[in-house]
């Protein structure tokens, strides 16, 4: 199969300049188009995408640092190294590469120096290339993987669950207790597929978010009341706090935001804390803050559990980095967490120290900010 010549953008206002570089990079077989402008290259870069912009510094109308710096403002666009050129002696090289620009080479040019930087960076983006392609591959699979997984697994649940309801004839308890646990295993492994397949269309920005207005107060009521349960066969105490306490408008606990994302960060702290403990009890704090101008929820899941070694809280959010405690799960349930919770523009913190038990907090902003919007917009194409 041939390879495609790389293509290389050249951008100078002087016809002659581009004329030399053309001739130069066409000897070494690259595609060239020229461009007499900043604005020109605008217009067309996000059509033609080429592998290299050669730029000159000091154009009419828009300079070679400003047509730099609204490039890489296109977050859409891939990554293109661009090699500043300039014939200035004061130009900045500080400032163009701090906007962005990958190199930077003055005039008169020696050819040899100037190829060979134009290989250097064409390697560069090969090799980002190449990486985002592996990654956008590994995240195909796991979409696909999960997908397929989910299928067989609940069809499995849903026949087991006919045989234990006797629908196929009479069976022994025993079996029935086998069966059981069986539809157990299997709803566990469902539950982490399906957090690696939210994890996923996080990462790839592909998650629909849906921010809209809450009762945050209704909203922990519920999770903790549906845990409760799970409490009270450890014979834990869990417990929710309201630390606002308003007893008149319900609006004061309205929280913007995914109701459905944040009761699944909610849920999955509140069954870890329980998880981990136990004796002595769980207790879910919630609050406005500051006190004086409150701008922020604050959610504080506290617990009386062994704690978590300074070692381990370092990366305790990171993908499929589970805690050495014989009870860790696949560790994608707290890095999906922090995912949702920085994608409504909060944060979600750990505190801990070894046989004091831990504490994970929940920061939200009450009213959604331009940011938070913006991803909701872009995260529901």
């Amino acid at each position: 199969m041939a390879v495609k010549p790389d293509h290389v953008f050249v951008v100078d206002d002087s016809a002659d300049n581009c004329f030399l570089l053309q001739a130069l990079l066409e000897d070494e077989n690259y595609r060239v188009t020229t461009l007499s402008s900043g604005i020109e290259l605008l217009n067309v870069v996000g059509e033609q995408l080429p592998d290299l912009i050669l730029l000159d510094v000091m154009m009419p109308e828009m300079s070679g640092y400003e047509a730099t710096r609204r490039i890489r403002e296109r977050t859409n666009l891939p990554f293109i190294p661009i090699l500043l050129v300039t014939a200035h002696e004061r130009s900045n090289v500080v400032e163009g590469l701090d906007i962005g620009a990958d190199d930077f080479i003055r005039k008169p040019f020696n050819a040899d120096e100037l190829l060979a930087r134009v290989r250097a960076l064409l390697r560069l983006k090969h090799s980002v290339d190449a990486e985002r392609e592996m990654t956008q591959q590994r995240d195909d699979f796991v979409s696909r993987l999960t997908h397929d997984l989910r299928t067989p697994l609940v069809a499995a649940n849903r026949m087991l669950t006919l045989v234990t309801e006797d629908t196929f004839g009479d069976i022994p308890s025993e079996a029935k207790g086998a069966i059981t646990q069986t539809i157990r295993n299997n709803d566990h492994l469902l539950a982490m597929v399906n957090t690696l397949l939210e994890v996923y269309r996080y990462e790839a920005g592909r998650k629909e978010t849906a921010i809209a207005p809450f009762n945050l107060k209704r909203l922990l009521e519920e999770v903790v009341g549906q845990l409760q349960p799970l409490a009270q066969e450890k014979h834990l105490d869990l417990k929710l706090e309201d630390g606002v306490n308003y007893q008149g408008d319900d609006r004061c606990y309205t929280l913007f935001g995914d109701r459905l994302e944040l009761r699944r960060v909610i849920l999955n702290l509140i069954d870890n804390a329980l998880k981990f403990t136990d004796a002595g009890l769980v207790q879910v704090r919630f609050e406005k803050t500051p006190a004086a101008d409150p701008t922020h929820w604050c959610i504080q899941v506290k617990d009386t559990g062994p704690g978590i070694p300074a070692a381990e809280q370092a990366e305790i959010f990171a993908w499929f980095r589970p805690g050495k405690h014989r009870r860790s799960g696949s560790g994608l349930g707290l890095h999906l967490s922090q995912r949702i919770i920085a994608a409504h523009g909060g944060t979600l913190t750990l505190t801990s120290e070894m046989g004091q038990g831990s504490t994970f907090v929940v920061n939200l902003p009450i009213q959604p900010t331009a940011e938070d919007t913006a991803f909701s917009m872009s995260n529901s194409r």
